[in-house]
């Protein structure tokens, strides 16, 4: 409950006051849950829904709208935005690091678009990689097993003179095909090798610049096509300057570049600007008042194949933002109101405005109970309106939605988060969504099937609860549960021609449980996840549960020896997708075994 997060409000602040659902996944966390990429971390978060496709794919959401494109959650890396505006998501395959190199993963279920913009509409995920100085020294991993062929990483941290820390890093991975329903393997196996680097320099007792980068490169199988290309790179620049006990101000710009050639489909080469400032500082002694600006440009070029297109292939576009936020303490250590809004432009929509309010009550000494009122907009991406089939007039099959508007949250939370002893913490979140202007497939000519075109003819709502409990029932165990239920309704507005309402947009269990236990004997490590997951009715997805092991051996401070279990109780099972054609087609996940070994120095 003392870890400090600053995704909520802009400003360190200690979990056990934030006024918001969010969960913290530590580095120790991720270590002994043996997760191997990103998404396998997120599901250490129960108030993530997170389903794995196929060997690369994965589909990502908070509080529902679970897709393969899912569009309203927004995923940070230090600060720098990963979503494409293709279709308004994550790419999950080209999403990596040093595992080991994270100092904590923050993730909100709920909106956070009034720091965060267009598109923090159902939550933000905001991973953070820990600082130079603490990763000094060299690491060595590597490993492999069934499912998880071969891993390795390469770490080294340093200094240059007194003021300047850094480290640099390699790494590879090599993963093995998903299956048919009958056991067969489909060609899905892929590889990437990435490599970065951070530094940081003291700049004066005040100031500090940070620089980091990260290139990588890797190739997708496919069952009937050439392997999918995957490539790119970023370089991002933040200078920081504290200006008092609570004030400081923040300079930060990168640019990132991504490469996607898929044979048989696409090609997208996507260049994107940023530059981002923020300021914080209080007033008067009840108000703590937090600004920024925001500067965004893409540059997106398709290569269109004949089966479809975007048009024009070649666009550029801008977002302009500015925020203001301000905390007010009502009463002093007890009662804080937190008041805000987000004003941003793009080239789609124009202005949007995404306000919020919060309030947070200290009910007594380790128990909180807040509340929030928040609007949130998921604004239109390519897909949305320059996607049309086949890629040459008439486009007798689909025409781009050219009127197509932002989807948009009312949402409404109630919390209460309590430490009632030392060795227990427990915190309960509920909501109440009111969802507008949802994407739908609309008929041209009704009651014509084609041509069709993507519109807003959707409204729904979804309400839920989300509650976890850590319990360190002694000092060398601790107990760990989440729960989440979950309900989603969609319908036609008015004059709506949609056949199938939200079948793509929303495909959600209706509860998720998670079970963990971490048990310390002497030198050894037991660490087990359980995880339970409802039955998926919009695309006749099974309900499953499946168990994960690690058991590690330190036999000294800087050695690790390790073997982990994945997906132990079933030899393959699906997670996520429709079934296609005659045949069921969609891939299940198999049960996968890999040691690894990790020495420090």
């Amino acid at each position: 409950m003392n870890i400090e997060v600053t995704s909520v409000s802009g400003r360190p602040e200690k979990l056990s006051e934030t006024a918001s659902g969010i969960q913290v996944i530590t580095a120790e966390d991720i270590r002994r849950s043996g997760a191997t990429s990103l998404p396998e971390a997120l599901r250490l978060a129960s108030n993530l829904e997170v389903a794995q496709i196929d060997a690369r794919q994965w589909a990502i959401s908070a509080r529902g709208f679970n897709s393969t494109t899912s569009n309203k959650l927004l995923v940070l890396i230090d600060g720098r935005t990963v979503y494409t505006p293709l279709y308004a998501g994550v790419f999950w395959d080209v999403q990596d690091t040093v595992l080991e190199d994270i100092d904590r993963i923050e993730v909100i279920s709920g909106p956070g678009a009034t720091l965060w913009g267009s598109n923090a509409v159902n939550g933000v995920i905001n991973i953070t990689t820990k600082h130079p100085q603490e990763t000094q020294g060299a690491l060595l991993e590597a490993g492999g097993g069934h499912e998880l062929q071969d891993f390795g990483a390469v770490r080294y941290g340093g200094k240059l003179g007194e003021s300047i820390q850094y480290r640099v890093y390699v790494k590879r991975f090599d993963r093995d095909s998903t299956v048919l329903p009958n056991g067969t393997a489909i060609s899905n196996a892929w590889h990437l090798t990435q490599t970065g680097f951070r530094a940081e320099e003291a700049l004066s007792v005040t100031d500090s610049l940070n620089v980091q980068g990260d290139l990588y490169d890797g190739r997708v199988a496919q069952p009937i096509a050439a392997d999918i290309d995957v490539s790119g790179g970023n370089l991002l620049g933040r200078w920081s300057r504290v200006l008092g006990a609570s004030s400081d101000a923040h300079l930060q710009v990168y640019f990132d570049r991504t490469h996607r050639r898929v044979p048989g489909s696409y090609a997208e080469n996507l260049n994107a600007y940023d530059i981002d400032f923020q300021h914080r500082f209080p007033v008067g002694g009840r108000h703590n008042f937090v600004w920024g600006l925001d500067y965004r440009l893409i540059q997106d070029s398709i290569e269109n194949p004949v089966a479809f297109a975007f048009l024009p292939p070649d666009v550029s576009r801008q977002w302009y933002s500015g925020f203001v936020q301000d905390e007010l303490a009502l009463i002093k250590e007890r009662l804080l109101l937190t008041l805000g809004t987000k004003i941003e432009h793009n080239d789609y929509t124009g202005v949007e405005l995404q306000p919020s309010a919060r309030l947070a009550w200290r009910v007594s000494d380790g128990k909180l109970l807040w509340s929030a009122i928040s609007r949130a907009a998921r604004t239109p991406s390519r897909v949305d309106r320059e996607f049309y089939a086949p890629s040459q007039p008439p486009f007798f099959l689909l025409q781009g939605g050219s009127d197509f508007q932002s989807e948009e949250l009312i949402a409404y939370e109630l919390g209460y988060r309590a430490q009632p002893a030392a060795s227990l913490a427990i915190a309960l979140s509920t909501f109440y969504n009111d969802y507008n202007d949802l994407r739908s497939v609309e008929q041209v000519n009704p009651p014509a099937a084609f041509p069709i075109f993507i519109g807003n003819g959707l409204r729904g709502d979804s309400y839920g609860a989300e509650l976890t409990a850590d319990y360190h029932a002694t000092s060398f165990w601790r107990l760990r549960a989440g729960y989440t239920e979950l309900r989603v309704h969609l319908h036609h507005k008015p004059g709506s021609t949609d056949t199938n309402p939200g079948t793509g947009e929303a495909n959600d269990p209706d509860h998720l449980l998670s079970l963990r236990s971490s048990l310390d004997v002497r030198n050894w490590q037991l660490d087990a996840t359980y995880r339970q997951v409802s039955r998926i009715e919009t695309q006749n997805v099974p309900g499953y549960d499946e168990l994960d092991l690690r058991l590690a051996w330190q036999p000294s401070p800087s050695l690790e020896l390790s073997v982990v279990g994945q997906n132990l109780l079933h030899a393959h099972h699906p997670e996520f997708g429709v079934n296609t054609g005659m045949a069921n087609t969609r891939t299940e996940i198999e049960r996968g075994v890999y040691g690894k070994a990790l020495w420090r120095f």
